[in-house]
């Protein structure tokens, strides 16, 4: 029988982003009390930011599948488009839940598509995912440096460290150093990606945040809140960054709170604590349902075409002559 003992550092890293999501809104509602809260909401117009945030939702779910599709073809082979969209909508509900579950997900799906090693599949998802923090720490960087001193210190240390990472990684899948890792399959994208890769993966990317940007700038307006575009700019980036972080329940609480932070002297912090819930829910929200829709789809893509396939193959097998 295992030591129960064993078992309690991985229950209680379970159990750290409840206790900090927890903590985050219990000091926020400790500075908003709720009745400012549903004042907030009571005072919003409802229904077309729903509707705006809604088609928003679903621009994003486009073309985030599209940039997916790319990388897959890239690296893997080709893969339809229409054959994607199911397991990445998936992936997004799955999200909600557990963002590292729903990146395994999107890796079980390639690998059972194209039956490539799982190492070489997680090394495209790992690539996607640091081009998607560079995008973001890209504009991030430049509303630091136009507004200097108005970020947290500690922030000003991650593009180092984020280019320190892909240093690393680069300089490693290329033998340049740790030599004896340069052949490993996590690093199988690192190794066949270019320039070119790079830098199409991060103007798509960055083409969604820049409508995302001109979505919040009209959204907010909703809220009876007028925040300067070139604010939005500027911080938008980082609070979608500190938003990106595993850290807390479906990334609630570090959203919210860097709202407030950063955009309290262009309205009450209940109106932006609203929003950025409203905002935050309804892009959530929105992309679980459609991974909802998807969900019979994606099944029968992740099992059911699997196992006729397998059926399939040990038929012919058992067909042939001894």
């Amino acid at each position: 029988m295992d030591d129960p003992r064993e078992s309690s550092p991985s229950g209680a890293a379970r159990l750290w982003p409840l206790a900090l999501t927890v903590a985050i809104f219990a000091l926020i509602f400790w500075r908003i009390p709720i009745g400012r809260l549903r004042e907030a909401l009571e005072g919003a117009r409802l229904l077309p930011f729903l509707g705006l945030m809604g088609g928003f939702s679903l621009c994003f779910f486009a073309m985030d599948t599209y940039v997916l599709a790319r990388m897959i073809r890239w690296f893997h082979g080709p893969l339809p488009y229409r054959d994607l969209l199911p397991v990445r909508a998936v992936t997004y509900l799955v999200s909600i839940v557990n963002t590292q579950l729903a990146q395994a997900t999107l890796a079980l799906y390639i690998h059972r598509r194209f039956g490539a090693p799982l190492g070489r599949i997680t090394s495209t998802v790992a690539f996607l995912i640091l081009i998607e923090a560079t995008h973001l720490m890209l504009f991030a960087s430049g509303g630091m440096a136009a507004f200097p001193g108005r970020a947290p210190a500690a922030l000003y240390l991650v593009p180092l460290a984020l280019g320190a990472l892909w240093l690393l990684v680069l300089l490693t899948a290329r033998g340049k150093i740790l030599p004896r890792w340069a052949g490993h399959s996590l690093l199988h994208t690192f190794r066949r990606a270019r320039a070119s890769h790079f830098l199409t993966v991060l103007a798509l990317k960055g083409s969604v945040f820049l409508l995302s940007l001109l979505v919040h700038s009209r959204a907010l307006a909703f809220f009876g809140i007028e925040i300067p575009l070139v604010r939005l700019l500027t911080f938008l980036p980082v609070i979608f960054l500190l938003a990106a972080l595993p850290v807390t329940v479906a990334h609630l609480g570090t959203s919210q709170a860097a709202w407030i932070f950063f955009f309290r002297d262009f309205a009450p912090e209940a109106d932006l604590l609203a929003y950025s819930l409203a905002s935050h829910l309804t892009f959530m929200l929105v992309n679980g349902a459609f991974g909802l829709v998807f969900l019979p789809g994606a099944y029968a893509d992740l099992f059911v075409r699997k196992k006729r396939e397998d059926i399939s193959r040990g038929g012919r097998e058992g067909s042939r002559p001894g």
